[in-house]
């Protein structure tokens, strides 16, 4: 149970992405089923996560307790997907959510049935009778209301939707933002600035009023720092909101505008849940019968729970006959499911082809700019999906991009951590892809080593030879030196030498650059030049430095 200390909306930022849960969950029941959930079991789970080959990060090795309820209290518990109390058991809807089969609806009906306060979020006597509030389904009700609603005014206005009664109030306050900003003569970065300070002084009013404005863990007291602190929050909120609601498939993000929309297909899905659901948070202060209505992946009935509108889906996205006469709607949902996956199959075979006949090459280098110049909100997400895009026209290999798509074909989310960003397979060999916006001595910490096993796991997998390509905007010292060891050093565990060549990404934008302007369309053996070229200057070289010059040299003229 969490006391409600803040004065804002809240969601949770642990996992960024809901479908990072899933083998953690599967860790937890498969290791610690039937146990107390206590500081005991915690520092277990801590350690079990961090010898975990597949478990990126390192939490708090100090505060490994802490650590572990960051990462299971928060979504897990409060989404519904676990039981912590008498014992550690799995819900229903995480059975569901663990299976993999229709993940998106099952995470929705647990997002719609999040509420403050809960069992599991107390007012405590500062913030006694400010929420009344399902944050998710009033959020979407914005996005519906408003027809777009960008990151920024999430961040400054939908944050402040603590009772759904305000719901008119704050839909006016953006309007009269929107308005506001048409007739600001200065930046756009000044005029959001003065606002978001304006907003915070107004929500944290008597906390200013009162001197109380320490941040914990930190010996700075000033106003200044109160602020900032609190922007960050904010901010860390509604990002993990967008990122929570586009893992639903109900809603779209448009990049360029850090904004989202209702996906036009899915209207009726919104407007149906919008028109029938109660606003009242229910149960209060009775767990029992919270628990029984949280834990009941039936609910909340959705508009695709009804046997005729799932038929008309079906006959509406397939030209195949099928019989449904004797279908349940469990059946209908699986047939749904497999045809919408056909589909965007169909979609994604479409852009690759339109990608290897070089129809998309102004789009990929104009994406590329925007990622340079920050222009786009998922940064990570983009330059992921653009590289995707670029390796599969510059040679004639099949490029395959662990992205999770949508079903117009789009980027949802990055890879999951247990695998290569991109897999490309090019008969006699592969190559794995591995693509970061990490600088600094934190791209060594978060990126070496897990490359070096995805190759491996790659390796294993495909059973020839495999090479990778890492490429960042600027390549850390501490990386070179660390794959210019990899080629020099037999490793059993990485399948022996691992042959991992970094690539700066205004490196890589020129090489596709190169293959467009040739006048034939470039071999997978020249790809493979590349590898071999640096394994032998490896072997040349007397240090890294001079095994990373050549390379940079050989990449310049790869055709």
């Amino acid at each position: 149970m969490a006391n409600l200390q803040s004065k804002t909306l809240f969601f949770t930022t642990s996992p960024r992405t809901p479908l990072k849960m899933i083998p953690e969950i599967k860790m937890l029941i498969d290791n610690f089923q039937g146990k107390e959930w206590n500081r005991k079991t915690q520092i277990e789970f801590a350690k079990k996560l961090a010898e975990d080959k597949d478990f990126e990060g390192k939490g708090s090795q100090k505060n490994m307790d802490f650590s572990s309820r960051d990462r299971i209290n928060r979504a897990p518990k409060s989404l519904g997907f676990v039981d912590l109390k008498p014992n550690i058991s799995i819900t229903d809807p995480g059975r569901i959510l663990l299976s993999g089969k229709r993940t998106e609806e099952i995470l929705l009906r647990q997002l719609l049935k999040f509420q403050l306060p809960s069992p599991y979020h107390k007012e405590t006597a500062k913030t006694n009778g400010l929420f009344k509030v399902k944050p998710y389904l009033e959020i979407f009700r914005l996005i519906y209301e408003l027809g777009t609603i960008s990151f920024d005014e999430l961040m400054i206005f939908g944050m402040q939707l603590t009772d759904y009664r305000e719901f008119d109030n704050i839909v006016e306050q953006i309007k009269s933002f929107r308005r506001m900003r048409t007739y600001f003569k200065g930046s756009y970065r000044n005029f959001r600035g003065e606002y978001l300070l304006k907003e915070i002084e107004k929500i944290y009013q008597s906390d200013i009023d009162e001197g109380q404005i320490k941040i914990r863990e930190s010996r700075d007291e000033s106003l200044k720092k109160f602020v900032k602190t609190k922007s960050s929050n904010l901010r860390d909120y509604a990002d993990a909101c967008f990122r929570y609601l586009r893992a639903t498939g109900l809603v779209e993000i448009s990049q360029r505008g850090r904004s989202l929309s209702i996906t036009p297909e899915k209207r009726a899905d919104v407007e149906y849940f919008l028109n029938v659901l109660d606003r009242e948070p229910v149960y209060v202060k009775d767990e029992k019968k919270y628990k029984e209505y949280l834990f009941d992946s039936n609910l909340p009935k959705l508009y695709s729970d009804n046997t005729e509108i799932l038929c008309a889906e079906i006959k509406e996205t397939t030209s195949d006959t099928i019989d449904l006469s004797d279908k349940t709607i469990d059946d209908l949902k699986d047939i749904l499911e497999k045809v919408r996956k056909e589909q965007k199959e169909k979609l994604l075979n479409i852009q690759i082809n339109e990608i290897k006949d070089y129809k998309k090459y102004s789009e990929v280098m104009t994406t590329f700019k925007d990622i340079k110049s920050k222009d786009l909100y998922d940064i990570p997400l983009m330059l992921e999906w653009n590289v995707w895009r670029a390796m599969t026209m510059i040679d004639g290999g099949n490029i395959k991009a662990n992205l999770k798509f949508d079903d117009k074909g789009q980027p949802m989310s990055t890879a999951p951590g247990n695998m290569a960003d991109i897999v490309c397979d090019y008969g006699e060999f592969g190559v794995a892809v591995e693509v970061t916006m990490q600088s600094g001595q934190r791209q060594y910490e978060m990126e070496g080593e897990p490359v070096s096993r995805h190759l491996a796991k790659l390796k294993q997998e495909q059973g020839k030879d495999t090479y990778c390509m890492f490429i960042a905007p600027t390549i850390n010292p501490s990386c070179i030196a660390y794959f210019y060891t990899l080629h020099k050093t037999n490793i059993a565990f990485y399948g022996g030498v691992s042959i991992i060549v970094p690539i700066e990404l205004n490196l890589f934008i020129q090489m596709v650059e190169q293959s467009y302007q040739a006048d034939y369309v470039p071999d997978p053996g020249q790809i493979r030049e590349i590898f071999e070229f640096s394994k032998e200057q490896a072997e040349k070289s007397s240090d890294e430095n001079e095994w990373y010059s050549g390379i940079k040299d050989r990449i310049l003229n790869w055709l």
